[in-house]
């Protein structure tokens, strides 16, 4: 869960502008969460309080409305009639990580990931890229290893034969079908949680929402994200959205979980207090 909202505020002042460099700052103070975090706290809302998907998307979409949403998305929920548009944009894989924290089998995690898809992304490619990043997020949670994960991806008719190498930088693909295995390829090639969000923003493109697609496998399999990837995500997330996290996480992942003590700068809060209307 945390991985997820991590991943998409690194990447965010990256996102189709000027490419990330070696050894560049994780959270400064154009970091911002966008729809990816948005999204991503509606599923573990829905899941949380039994609600409807479509309803809390929309919901989360009034409180949050320019937190750059995709433009099918926002056509729709701005005038209040988000529905499925046979999408296979990578904005179901995106919001689809607490579903793995959530669910105890790999059947019912793949029919969640298909349910909280099908009501924006319906195109087969939309629910099959949904299904596939929650599944790897599940296998990592229950600790396989990163050969088993990639192939239960494969085996859901996915090529991941493709190395990292090979891929394009700054190739800004917005798809499930270029966007999942860039990402796997990250997670498989990258050996701590930094270096996986480091490497997912490195390569440019769509980077905020890469970054956190990996970010969510990569936190179950190395077991959790490091303190100032906690405090950089909560300085950043308005009380609400702090607020259903937290809870998500004492739910599904550890009872016992504390959210870090925060200072927040008056710059800072004033920037948090504004991301909802930057587009």
């Amino acid at each position: 869960m945390l991985g997820v909202l991590a991943g998409d505020i690194c990447g965010s002042k990256y996102e189709g502008h000027h490419k990330a460099q070696d050894g560049f700052i994780l959270f400064d103070l154009e970091s911002r969460f966008t729809d990816d975090i948005v999204l991503s706290v509606g599923t573990a809302d829905a899941i949380l309080n039994a609600g409807d998907y479509l309803e809390t998307y929309q919901e989360y979409y009034n409180r949050y409305p320019g937190s750059g949403y995709g433009g099918s998305f926002s056509e729709l929920a701005k005038v209040n009639n988000l529905k499925p548009y046979d999408s296979y944009g990578n904005g179901s894989a995106m919001r689809v990580g607490p579903i793995g924290w959530a669910f105890e089998t790999e059947e019912e995690v793949l029919e969640e990931a298909k349910a909280s898809a099908e009501v924006t992304h319906n195109h087969p490619e939309g629910i099959k890229g949904a299904q596939a990043i929650a599944l790897a997020g599940f296998h990592a949670k229950n600790g396989w290893d990163k050969t088993s994960i990639m192939s239960s991806v494969t085996d859901l008719g996915y090529d991941l034969t493709k190395p990292l190498s090979e891929f394009v930088v700054d190739k800004f693909d917005v798809s499930c079908q270029g966007t999942i295995p860039l990402c796997m390829a990250v997670f498989n090639e990258t050996d701590s949680f930094e270096d996986a969000i480091r490497t997912a923003v490195m390569m440019g493109g769509d980077a905020d929402t890469n970054a956190a697609i990996v970010g969510g496998i990569a936190e179950a399999h190395y077991g959790g994200i490091p303190m100032d990837f906690q405090k950089g995500i909560f300085e950043r997330l308005p009380e609400e959205m702090a607020n259903i996290t937290v809870a998500f996480i004492k739910e599904f992942i550890d009872k016992d979980y504390i959210k870090p003590d925060v200072i927040i700068s008056d710059t800072l809060a004033r920037d948090v207090a504004l991301s909802s209307l930057f587009s």
